[in-house]
């Protein structure tokens, strides 16, 4: 038999294993069990490092592993397929870390031929990996190495042609800042848990790929019909027009109204403290657009590119801030400058930070200067005070260089807490030390639990029961007898569900959906997978495939010796002390009871961590 017949259909079948410390490349085939038990994404991530990576190495350094990962639905023409996974161990948490982001380098990175590219080792000297259609070069990247992420990605066009899709790091994650973000396509970012330090530790500046191959498709006719099927429904759904037309700010003013959104560093409220957050709704910031933005295969483009002409906060042009970036630099920082957001943006996006570890950091940081923690001695005369627009951009523009006071908050709020002292440790605000997503658990409890108990703490903010709701999780899995909506304090019934939703959350990653299409219309999820691939799965297996794959993840943090008790989430965000005023006063939420029963359910040891099977 020909190795393409041998290949497993829908994937290419191998992986790229790049030692940086020797200048070796290996290809390797995949074993096609391997596929049907994690699919693809992080799935596939988790089981190449889990299984090849010693415990407790230390995550810059060159025993750690670094990988790219794509979905097992990429390639085959359905719709919201383009999500590539960057996988390894967290510096920032030291858990397992995953972080997702969209665009075209996903799908382009799948059609070199490899469904994911794992390097190890530290490379003497900056270099950047060029795929091309299969073929491999490690490139020298010297004269790159101090450029931002736009003249990055510019420079590279320029060696090796314009049709290749970059995914880099900028001046912040060389210099390990701890909240650095690996941008692709001008401003898309896995940006998540400090994975673009990993990239910098390792000399690798960026992966460039472009390709022509595709993966072996079971049954192109059924792909078609679900596929059709599948729009023709989702195109019905009034919500798929209104973020199409606004994006992910849709909701930026009614969720600081209602406490969805954090305020002031998680000690305020909207409605009190923020009225004015009609400034950066969505309605003012359409008035910045002068394009749209679609990812690959997205029928519905919530991405634009914004502009401002004049002004201190002038850009030229660059994408759009999402909810979380405007939330966290706008609403948690009392700032409703929206240029200045935008500015902010993309100072993040061209140095490669986090925008929302970034904009917590500068909320952490107020609130110390406003406590006296801190005066203008410690941050180089900048004032930093709440909704101080210019001090904000300064001070962002600091960590993006590791300059002044910015070098200390450039490892995040607890790196950065830990050097103040004086109780400080208190305004900063994360689970397992990561910054929050821009959503209170007070308002949604089940929150408290993806924060504190997923694998990858403070990160998850799409699993939660609302979304799980909303996406019809019950028309998804009609057989699982799920509970009637009881109120905020029916813990087990939250915990169960979330499980079930957790399960079906990692499938949908692993394929490389974007998660934001899962409110719009239920996709054909198993039909796509078995249409794609030849397979017989059904609910069940799916479930069990979503729950094998976090349960692997939960393993890698257990043999790093990382308990449930070690992960802690800030007092602020579950009402301890609760607020005194606006919508959420007097709100507490009980996370280890809701922890304990997710435990329960997922089947791991709630004291030592470990899965039962």
């Amino acid at each position: 038999m020909t190795k393409a017949k041998n290949m497993a259909k829908g994937y290419m079948g191998k992986i790229l294993l790049v030692d940086l410390s020797n200048q070796k490349i290996h290809e390797e085939q995949v074993d096609k069990g391997l596929y049907r038990n994690f699919l693809g994404g992080s799935g596939l991530g988790i089981k190449i490092i889990y299984d090849r990576q010693k415990s407790n190495v230390y995550p810059l350094g060159k025993e750690s592993i670094l990988g790219f990962t794509t979905g097992l639905l990429e390639g085959a023409g359905i719709p919201f397929a383009n999500r590539y996974f960057v996988v390894g161990k967290s510096p920032l948490t030291n858990t397992w870390a995953d972080s997702n982001g969209g665009g075209y380098f996903g799908p382009e990175l799948k059609s070199t031929g490899y469904d994911g590219v794992f390097f190890t080792g530290i490379s003497k000297g900056p270099v950047y990996l060029w795929v091309n259609d299969g073929k491999v070069e490690i490139r020298n990247a010297g004269h790159i190495w101090g450029e931002d992420t736009t003249d990055t990605e510019k420079m590279i066009k320029g060696e090796v042609g314009n049709n290749v899709k970059v995914a880099c790091i900028g001046p912040s994650g060389e210099k390990l800042s701890l909240i650095s973000a690996i941008i692709n396509d001008g401003g898309r970012a896995a940006a998540r848990s400090g994975l673009a330090a990993v990239m910098g530790s390792k000399n690798l500046k960026a992966l460039v790929v472009k390709g022509s191959k595709r993966p072996q498709i079971h049954d192109k006719e059924q792909i078609s019909k679900l596929r059709e099927e599948y729009l023709s429904t989702f195109r019905e759904n009034p919500i798929v027009e209104i973020l199409s037309m606004f994006g992910t700010n849709t909701r930026t003013v009614m969720h600081s109204e209602s406490g969805e959104s954090p305020c002031k560093n998680w000690e305020g409220a909207g409605s009190i403290d923020f009225l004015t957050s009609e400034k950066i709704g969505c309605d003012n910031l359409k008035k910045y657009e002068v394009g749209k933005f679609y990812c690959k295969n997205c029928p519905v483009g919530c991405g634009a590119r914004v502009k401002v002409v004049d002004g201190p906060y002038a850009i030229e042009e660059g994408q759009k801030p999402e909810y979380e970036t405007v939330c966290s630099f706008g609403t948690l920082c009392l700032n409703d400058d929206l240029e200045s957001i935008i500015k902010l943006n993309d100072i993040c996006n061209r140095s490669g930070l986090d925008t929302v570890s970034t904009g917590s950091t500068i909320a952490f940081a107020i609130e110390c200067f406003e406590r006296g923690l801190i005066t203008k001695a410690d941050t180089g005369g900048v004032d930093l005070k709440w909704g101080n627009t210019g001090a904000i951009v300064e001070m962002t523009e600091k960590i993006a260089k590791r300059e002044g006071f910015g070098d200390v908050l450039a490892d995040g709020v607890v790196k950065a807490s830990q050097y103040i002292g004086k109780g400080s440790v208190e305004y900063a605000i994360t689970a397992g030390n990561q910054e929050l997503p821009m959503h209170d658990p007070k308002n949604e409890p089940t929150l408290s639990i993806s924060y504190k108990a997923d694998p990858t703490p403070g990160k998850r903010h799409l699993v939660c029961e609302s979304l799980a709701e909303i996406s019809s999780i019950r028309e998804v899995f009609p057989v699982i007898e799920f509970s009637p909506y009881k109120g905020v304090d029916d813990y087990m019934n939250k915990a169960f569900m979330l499980a079930i939703y957790s399960k079906y959350f990692e499938v949908i990653s692993s394929c490389g959906l974007c998660a934001l299409s899962l409110p719009m219309s239920i996709p054909p999820i198993v039909g796509w997978i078995n249409s794609i691939t030849g397979w017989d799965l059904n609910k069940n297996d799916i479930l069990a495939i979503g729950g094998r794959i976090l349960t692997l993840k939960q393993s890698f943090n257990v043999r790093e010796g990382i308990r449930p008790s070690d992960i802690k989430l800030s007092g602020r965000a579950i009402g301890k002390p609760p607020l005194e005023k606006g919508p959420l006063k007097d709100v507490t939420i009980d996370v280890d009871k809701m922890v304990k029963a997710y435990y329960k359910e997922m089947g791991w040891d709630i004291d030592s961590g470990k899965p039962s099977k």
